[in-house]
């Protein structure tokens, strides 16, 4: 018989992830007015940030625990607006303690959280754990991932959509080149390179198609 998989998740994850549902779904209602939308972005976001953040902890050397629990959590308080990192580090200092998470490591978290704002910076983040999430957040938002996220909640929202138009969104996108610009650690700054890279090759691949330029022969070839 086939072993079942053992769920290797801590108690504190299963809890804050429960919580971050909840946060998704209320968004969801207020955003799109039901609770099942087609394709939740909130609760895609998130778990890609996790996912992220996650690997950037191993690749980097930053406490799993406090990264991975400031990336369920960075966007708990969205529906607060520009204070939702304030909110959410709040929100992680009442809840934590709630659970099994390590308490020496709660103000950690809330620190991440505090420090997530923003699509690029300035200054650079100094706390590892806040740059992991910081880069992890921002990584989530560049690339494939973000063309495809962008996509789905056009979709919810119910609004009038020509491809045209969306090519035209997607290269607006001078503010992604300050996000690559602002990665503080060096694996999130050579992926964001060339997410960056991908996602713009991909709208001009689009447009080469919607205009047939696919159908000429290579300058090579004509000759």
């Amino acid at each position: 018989m086939p072993k079942k998989k053992t769920d290797t998740k801590k108690k504190w994850q299963k809890a804050i992830r429960k919580e971050m549902l909840k946060a998704t779904l209320r968004e969801a209602q207020a955003r799109y007015g039901t609770k099942d939308p087609a394709f939740n972005y909130r609760w895609e976001h998130v778990t890609a940030v996790v996912e992220l953040a996650t690997r950037l902890a191993e690749e980097t050397g930053a406490d799993p625990d406090i990264v991975v629990a400031a990336a369920w959590l960075h966007d708990i308080r969205k529906e607060t607006g520009p204070r939702h990192p304030i909110e959410g580090a709040k929100f992680a200092r009442s809840f934590l303690p709630k659970t099994d998470f390590p308490p020496q490591k709660i103000e950690a978290v809330a620190k991440a959280i505090e420090d997530h704002m923003g699509l690029w910076r300035k200054k650079p983040l100094k706390n590892l754990e806040s740059m992991v999430l910081w880069d992890a957040d921002k990584l989530a938002k560049i690339g494939l991932t973000a063309v495809f996220h962008g996509a789905g909640d056009v979709l919810n929202r119910n609004r009038p959509m020509t491809l045209k138009r969306l090519i035209k969104n997607g290269r607006n996108n001078q503010w992604q080149q300050r996000t690559v610009a602002s990665m503080h650690t060096e694996p999130a700054r050579r992926a964001a390179q060339t997410r960056l890279q991908i996602y713009n090759q991909l709208w001009d691949t689009l447009e080469q198609e919607l205009h047939g330029a696919d159908l000429r022969l290579p300058v090579s070839e004509e000759e």
